[in-house]
């Protein structure tokens, strides 16, 4: 992937550039034929390039986001989303100074994060959740202190906290590939990991290689967590990848139709954030998460499984006692 990141690079030359640029015209022609369809009070601020390039990244990210995060949120590994976005920021920092891509830079830290948590939960006394601690505070500590030194503090808001009005189709392209990647993994891999998520115990007695799952998951975060920086950014990313799947926790209980209702939250809270962000004029990043939040507290107060149901069912067991 490093190789088409490079590639893509180049100042719109090249028969990838130029693919991947057709690829993305294409999508966002066929994107804007939906658009059109609704009222122009709606459609009129996508008729801009800009906004038709944040609109499709929105819509990628959302959709592959809500998707992981019903694994993050099944396996509880809501501070694990936390460590791997945070500890990229180095990569980011390094790619920056030796004039790579980002991508490059934040995967290969994001991975290395992940394997250095691994590494050392399996061979210390130290739990997991201080391994993560001391791992992620340290990366992202250190790519603060990198950015300060070779970049303004703009720079280091974009990166924080996303800006999805500016994403190039370079990187639009390569958001999604890494979706592409992302859910094709999923996909293949369904069973696997559906019975790894479960019950490890037994994936592993059926001969199933859980560290490999282990770690594949993880690759698909940092992958995931990559590909979501132009859009929401290092920080809110971890809500992206937790909110989604929670609410769908709260609303059903099989995970195929859990991850087909946290991808519709992702792609809703994306879509919506975005619009409002520029009806408004402020910050895409923090917009979008919002409405995921709310979206999240609707289900808390009236979802099958929300504070309104556990009423109900309370009193109609009084009712029967």
């Amino acid at each position: 992937m490093s190789g088409v990141v490079l590639q893509l690079s180049a100042e719109g030359s090249g028969p990838l550039y130029q693919w991947g640029e057709a690829l993305v015209d294409v999508l966002i022609a066929a994107l804007m034929l939906l658009v059109n369809l609704f009222p122009e009070r709606i459609s009129e601020p996508f008729q801009y390039g800009f906004m038709q390039r944040a609109l499709l990244t929105s819509i990628v990210v959302g959709a592959v986001c809500g998707v992981l995060s019903c694994f993050v949120v099944l396996k509880r590994w809501a501070l694990l989303g936390d460590a791997i976005s945070h500890a990229v920021l180095p990569g980011v920092a390094i790619a920056y100074l030796l004039g790579l891509p980002f991508f490059i830079g934040a995967f290969v830290s994001g991975a290395l994060t992940s394997l250095g948590i691994g590494a050392i939960e399996r061979n210390t006394r130290v739990k997991e959740d201080a391994a993560m601690g001391i791992m992620f505070t340290g990366a992202f500590a250190l790519g603060v202190v990198i950015i300060s030194q070779i970049a303004t503090s703009t720079h280091l808001m974009h990166i924080l906290f996303g800006n999805v009005l500016g994403v190039r189709t370079p990187v639009l392209f390569l958001t999604l590939l890494a979706g592409a990647i992302t859910l094709s993994t999923v996909f293949l891999f369904y069973k696997e990991f559906l019975l790894y998520v479960f019950d490890p115990v037994q994936a592993s007695a059926l001969g199933m290689n859980t560290a490999m799952l282990h770690y594949g998951l993880m690759l698909l975060l940092t992958l995931t967590i990559v590909a979501s920086l132009e859009t929401v950014g290092i920080i809110l990313v971890v809500a992206m990848l937790i909110t989604p799947g929670a609410t769908a926790y709260l609303l059903v209980n099989s995970l195929p139709r859990m991850m087909l209702v946290a991808a519709a939250v992702g792609v809703f809270s994306a879509v919506v954030g975005l619009y409002i962000s520029f009806d408004r004029n402020i910050a895409s990043g923090g917009t979008i998460v919002l409405v995921a939040t709310a979206i999240f507290g609707l289900a808390f107060l009236f979802g099958r499984q929300g504070v309104l149901a556990g009423m109900l069912r309370h009193r109609a067991a009084a009712k029967e006692a």
